[in-house]
Formats: structure tokens, C-alpha cells, sequence
């Protein structure tokens, strides 16, 4: 890939696979990750989501493939400058303040301590901590400290926020916090890397999205992409035989439930074709229901197509 096309992109990777041993965790990665769009990394638990993160942050150094991070080669030291990340697992010191827990990671980061006081309170109203800056880390839930976890990694306005699994320990309200604030992100500018088997919160925030499984991309695209343009259409009938069953799988991808047929895939001018020849071979309609595909039916297709 030429330097110019890796810099107009937030990351961008080619193959790019890891092993541990003779554990393959990720296999064949190629994905692309636009600037100043909120970008969902789905796929079930063990899919390589986690590896594939400690790639681009450089915590983990590939086995084979290549890959680039705001433009330059993962893992490039100066370039870390520039990121954010709250991994799925953390814990700061239950004796220290919030905002002592931001100026560490300040001075972690090699931040001028000039423009310490500032950013720490940017972080701490955005993740709306501010009337708690001064409480111990002891005395926070869950939620809170995972606000704290998101504070860190938005020290510094960085480019690109990678976030693993940052809503899977949360409650609701929880959950709908982190969203606004990934909301806010995506407004000032900021790319963010949501790695996440929550179908919900890939749905409602993210401008595109990959799915992967066994460390590799098994689709990519927007959510109206990854759903199809053609919704599915459920029909209830009785009097087929096996054989007359099987031959519907002309009409779309066929999801047999006895007296419910599901057909994925297919165009609503097809709808009275269907009937009419489910009817011709001495079927029974009893319902015709318009189904919208939803990302759960569609993620759970993928798996079931990988596994076939």
C-alpha cells in the first residue's frame, strides 16, 4: 500500500495474522478504518477482537501481514502519541483521586506538564467526572470507573480511540453514557475503533462496521451493506412436502421452522411469485409477514455460512 493512501486512513491492515505457539489468535486480517468515523469491530468471544487491537497499539507485535496506523507503520513509537485506548481489563489504585489517575497517565504519556490542568479537566467533563475529580477511585462503581478508564484514553485529544469491549460490564444507563460519548468523539473529529460482541451498541453508534470470526473479515461494510438492500419475508404454510420445501430455495436463503418458512434475500416484487407457487404445489397460506432483517439475524447468518 502506497504512504499517501495508509495517511487518509485511520488503520488500515493487509493479512496481518498472530500467533502464539502453534495458537493461531488472529488469521489473515484486511480491514480499513476511515478518519473521523466511528468503525465496529463485531465478531463472537474468541474471534481475535482483542489481538487484533494489542496489534494496532502495538502491545502486540504480528506474526505475518502488515499493517498502518494513522499513516504509519503499527507499532512506530510516535505515533502512540496520538492514540487512545481502554482495554477490556483494567484497574487503577483504589487510594488514588481521579484526577491523580489522569496526571499519571499524563506523565506516562511524556505530556507537557504545562498543559496538564487542561486536558485533565477536558477528560473528566467529558466523561462527566468532574464533580468527582477529587474522590478516591475506591469509593466509584463499575460505570464510574469505567468513565474514568474512558477519561484516560481521551488524554491529549488523540486521533484515534481504540476501545475493547468498553460497555460489556456496564447497566444501561451505563451503556447509553458511553454511547454519548462516542457520539462526541465521531463530532469533534476523533476516529474510534469499537471492539465489541454487543450488537446493540455496534448498531446504534457505529458508521460501519466489520465482522469477524476466526481472526478473519467475513463482512465488511455499512449496516445497510451488511443487511442487504433485500429484507426477508416469513410464510406460514402447511400441505408441502420435503422435497416441494427444498425446492423454495430458489427464492432466497431458506430458514425451515416447520410451518414458518423465513426467506432471506429476497425482492418484495418476488413475494406473489412465492405464494403463487407454493399454492400450485398444493401448499396452504395461512400468513405473509414482511420481516425486517435486524444485525443480530444477519451476524448469526454470517456464523452460521463460516460454519458450513
Amino acid at each position: 500500500m502506497e504512504a499517501a493512501d495508509a495517511a487518509s486512513l485511520a488503520v488500515h491492515t493487509q493479512d496481518l495474522a498472530k500467533r502464539y505457539g502453534k495458537t493461531v489468535a488472529l488469521s489473515g486480517l484486511t480491514m480499513s478504518v476511515r478518519r473521523s468515523e466511528v468503525f465496529g469491530f463485531l465478531g463472537p468471544n474468541g474471534a481475535g477482537k482483542t489481538t487484533a487491537v494489542k496489534l494496532l497499539v502495538g502491545l502486540a507485535l504480528p506474526t505475518a501481514g502488515q499493517g498502518w496506523v494513522l499513516g504509519a507503520p503499527i507499532g512506530d513509537l510516535a505515533t502512540r502519541r496520538h492514540l487512545g485506548y481502554l482495554p477490556e481489563l483494567f484497574r487503577y489504585q483504589g487510594w488514588m483521586k481521579a484526577r491523580e489517575v489522569l496526571g499519571l497517565h499524563c506523565e506516562l504519556s511524556g505530556m507537557a506538564r504545562s498543559d496538564w490542568k487542561k486536558e485533565i479537566e477536558l477528560a473528566l467533563d467529558l466523561v462527566g467526572l468532574a464533580e468527582r475529580a477529587d474522590d478516591k477511585v475506591e469509593g466509584f462503581s463499575k460505570g464510574m470507573q469505567q468513565r474514568l478508564g474512558l477519561g484516560v484514553a481521551l488524554l491529549g485529544r488523540p486521533e484515534l480511540v481504540l476501545l475493547d469491549e468498553p460497555t460489556s460490564a456496564l447497566d444501561p444507563v451505563g451503556r447509553h453514557d458511553v454511547r454519548e460519548i462516542i457520539r462526541q468523539l465521531k463530532a469533534r473529529g476523533t476516529a474510534v475503533f469499537l471492539n465489541s460482541h454487543l450488537l446493540s451498541e455496534v448498531e446504534q453508534v457505529c458508521d460501519r462496521l466489520a465482522v469477524v470470526d476466526h481472526g478473519r473479515v467475513i463482512a465488511t461494510g455499512t449496516m445497510g451493506q451488511i443487511l442487504g438492500q433485500d429484507g426477508a419475508v416469513r410464510v406460514r404454510v402447511t400441505g408441502l412436502t420435503p422435497a416441494t420445501r427444498l425446492g423454495l430455495q430458489g427464492y432466497g436463503s431458506l430458514e425451515d421452522e416447520g410451518e414458518w418458512l423465513t426467506f432471506r434475500g429476497l425482492a418484495p416484487e418476488r413475494v406473489p411469485e412465492l405464494v403463487g407457487d407454493i399454492v400450485r404445489q398444493g401448499g396452504r397460506v395461512y400468513a405473509v409477514e414482511p420481516r425486517h432483517e435486524t444485525l443480530e439475524d444477519r451476524f448469526l447468518q454470517l456464523l452460521k455460512e463460516q460454519g458450513d
